[in-house]
């Protein structure tokens, strides 16, 4: 469905609650807001300032947006990620992002979580990594590398 916003024409899913709260149909407390993504925090934060990038138009994932989008909206994390560690005085910062449930995804529209850290926050964001064989990350190598 098309959804008009300031004079732009947006793919948009009517059943997506991320394309209602992007394009200003359910309130949020919103950060930042352009043509293209609208900046909110996030209401089950893992930490003070937890926010979200949502683009205004539907896209399930990464692989369903267009390469220039999904750039524009690596730099907005750049961005939005500067001025959380500048004002909120984050110690560092995590950039999350979710591709399919087996990645965590629980909502299917694209979305970055800009998480600010700080010493002792209790957080813990990572895996447990795996001890591959110089053989295995040979083979895995090769099978990323063929044509």
């Amino acid at each position: 469905m098309l959804q008009t916003a300031a004079g732009k024409e947006y793919m948009k899913d009517s059943n997506c609650i991320f394309c209602k709260i992007a394009n200003g149909e359910i309130p949020s407390r919103t950060i930042y807001e352009d043509e293209k993504f609208r900046v909110i925090l996030d209401l089950g934060p893992a930490t003070k300032g937890h926010a979200l990038i949502l683009p205004k138009e539907h896209y399930a994932n990464l692989f369903a947006m267009p390469d220039e989008l999904a750039a524009d909206a690596m730099k907005l994390a750049k961005k939005v990620a500067s001025v959380q560690k500048e004002k909120l005085h984050a110690d560092g910062l995590n950039l999350v992002q979710n591709n399919g449930a087996a990645a965590g995804q629980t909502v299917e529209h694209f979305h970055i979580h800009l998480i600010p850290r700080y010493e002792n926050d209790g957080q813990t964001i990572g895996w447990k990594p795996e001890e591959p064989t110089s053989e295995e990350l040979d083979e895995i190598c090769r099978e990323l590398t063929e044509n």
